[in-house]
């Protein structure tokens, strides 16, 4: 069944992610009350309109119970991204993912309701940072505060080497998810086939075994 999505602001953030839903095969509806905003993203969504979604009445009249997710990319409006919150909620929203600016903003909409809070500023500044530091780590995506996901380019010391050899769950305990060898995405990697220079591991563990499998890459 195809997935219904609001998107409520769509400055940079949410504009990428009504874009990228829709392009997923969701149904977006996209909200804000400037309308240029409205009119440059049209194209790429399923509707836009232009309205206020801090008026209780527009979204009584948009239906938001009927969406299977709510996003609320209000960020820059503090107040606003509270107000809207709180009405989501008290309409019926199913789930509401709210983008907070700040820790202090954060905690405010978890307690007020938000099913879940983004922090894209903040995430993206670590995954940056990931990126510096760890020559082989090339993306990174925090799961939470101890656990993360990450991508890591086979080289040096993985080289030549086997899943089953290398046993990272048992010595570091990280799993690996997924090989990626040029477009091909391996769910299901044989854990005796030599790893190439060059494959990219899907990895899910601890930040500590992270480190570990980054110092594993690097030391050759």
């Amino acid at each position: 069944m195809t997935k219904q999505c609001l998107v409520i602001g769509i400055g940079r953030f949410g504009s990428s992610v009504a874009e990228t839903l829709t392009e997923l095969g969701a149904e977006v509806l996209a909200v804000d009350k400037v309308e240029e905003r409205v009119r440059a993203i049209a194209p790429r969504v399923t509707q836009a309109i232009v309205a206020d979604a801090t008026d209780e009445t527009v979204l009584r009249e948009i239906g938001v119970r009927n969406f299977d997710v709510v996003i609320c990319s209000m960020g820059e409006s503090l107040e606003a991204s509270l107000l809207v919150t709180m009405l989501l909620k008290e309409l019926g929203a199913k789930r509401v993912i709210v983008k907070a600016a700040n820790e202090i903003h954060g905690r405010i909409l978890a307690r007020i309701g938000a099913d879940t809070v983004v922090y894209p500023e903040r995430d993206m500044g670590k995954r940056l940072a990931y990126s510096l530091l760890s020559g082989s780590i090339i993306d990174s995506i925090e799961l939470s505060s101890d656990y993360r996901v990450v991508e890591v380019v086979v080289s040096g010391g993985l080289v030549g080497k086997t899943l089953r050899g290398l046993n990272l769950r048992n010595k570091i305990g990280v799993n690996v998810m997924a090989i990626k060898r040029g477009n091909y995405v391996n769910v299901a990697p044989d854990p005796d086939h030599p790893l190439e220079e060059g494959d990219i591991l899907v990895v899910v563990g601890p930040n500590s075994g992270v480190a570990r499998l980054n110092q594993i890459v690097e030391r050759g």
